[in-house]
């Protein structure tokens, strides 16, 4: 954020859960950088190295700009090496970013970095990556997966965006660059297709059906009955079954309960236990997961006529049915596992169809 420093803007800046920097818009480098515990202080940026000019309670902004404008007229006693983007992303930025995300995130980060953004920007050094080389490697991206490069687009701004917090690079490149507006997506289930899907399902996998169609069927059928996310259910471990509560250790919130009706326990509890770790073993590998593909659930989808149906929107069809049915929002935020209510206000509209 960059605005024009005063004193007593700079006092009423207040401690976040991270740290962060706010720029003066006067003097290009200058900025004051507040800390968790409240601490500010002053910070030049310089030809990519960061001076730190002292706590901003011993000082005013004029004093600070002073310094800045001397040691803006100091000649620099050597070049300062600045690392390349690969350099960059494999030590300091994985040292201070990595651990934060989800394993679902990181396997979505690293494709991002091997498939596009390492190619791309890999060898170039922080400060050499201009706003149209970043603008025609995003635009080449979404020409084919426009989906695609918004995710690939979003990683590759939280790296620059450490980048700018070490003192590396002023500004990020791809701070203006702006996403592929992507469709909202609202489709939900109908009674009467809820009804065909069951039936399809019970069809493509009937009881004398070998165990791999069977798994992937039931797999559908509790993402119908829970309205849990694929991954929630497709990875789920017999440790977090318990009873008529599935106590969720790694959701993509985090940790969460998921309460179970009668029919999604039935299909839990007919699961045969094996060795297995997981309800939904894989069929080669029972050491690992179901495949998360579930190609029984296109076949299904196929014959119940709903082809423009995504896995996700047994989601939503959950949520929608219960929204329909009067339950309150934040107890459909509760089942859903939302942080915030306000992800499920997308909900509140869906009454409309029915009307």
């Amino acid at each position: 954020m960059r605005i024009r420093l005063t004193d007593a803007r700079v006092a009423a800046l207040r401690p976040r859960k991270r740290e962060y920097t706010v720029w003066d818009e006067r003097i290009a480098g200058l900025g004051v950088r507040v800390r968790p515990s409240g601490h500010r202080s002053y910070i030049y940026l310089r030809g990519g190295r960061k001076a730190s000019l002292g706590p901003a309670a011993l000082k005013g902004i004029d004093e600070a700009r002073r310094e800045c404008v001397g040691l803006a007229a100091e000649k620099p006693t050597g070049k300062v090496q600045v690392p390349t983007f690969a350099e960059f992303v494999a030590g300091p930025w994985k040292e201070a970013c990595w651990k934060r995300y989800k394993r679902a995130t990181r396997r979505g980060i690293e494709g991002a970095l091997n498939r596009q953004l390492l190619p791309a920007f890999g060898a170039r050094p922080l400060d050499r990556i201009a706003v149209v080389e970043v603008n025609r490697w995003f635009d080449r991206y979404s020409a084919t997966a426009p989906g695609g490069a918004n995710g690939a687009l979003k990683a590759f701004k939280q790296i620059m965006n450490r980048a700018v917090a070490s003192g590396l690079i002023e500004k990020n490149p791809a701070q203006d660059v702006r996403g592929n507006p992507r469709p909202k997506l609202t489709r939900f289930l109908s009674r009467e297709e809820i009804r065909r899907l069951r039936e399809e399902l019970d069809r493509c996998a009937p009881p004398s059906a070998i165990p791999f169609r069977r798994r992937q069927a039931d797999i559908v059928r509790l993402l119908l009955a829970t309205g849990c996310r694929k991954n929630e259910i497709a990875r789920l471990r017999w440790r977090e079954v318990n009873g008529a509560v599935l106590d969720l250790a790694d959701g993509k919130t985090g940790p969460r309960k998921v309460f179970l009706n009668a029919q999604a326990r039935a299909v839990v509890e007919r699961q045969p236990r094996t060795e297995s770790p997981y309800v939904f073993p894989s069929a080669s590998d029972p050491a690992r997961p179901a495949n998360e593909n579930l190609p029984l659930w296109y076949e299904a989808r196929k014959r119940a006529g709903l082809e423009d149906v995504r896995l996700h929107d047994l989601r939503h069809t959950f949520a929608s049915h219960a929204v329909m049915q009067g339950v309150p929002l934040p107890v459909v935020a509760r089942l859903l596992g939302h942080r915030n209510v306000r992800m499920t206000l997308r909900y509140a509209h869906v009454a409309d169809r029915d009307v």
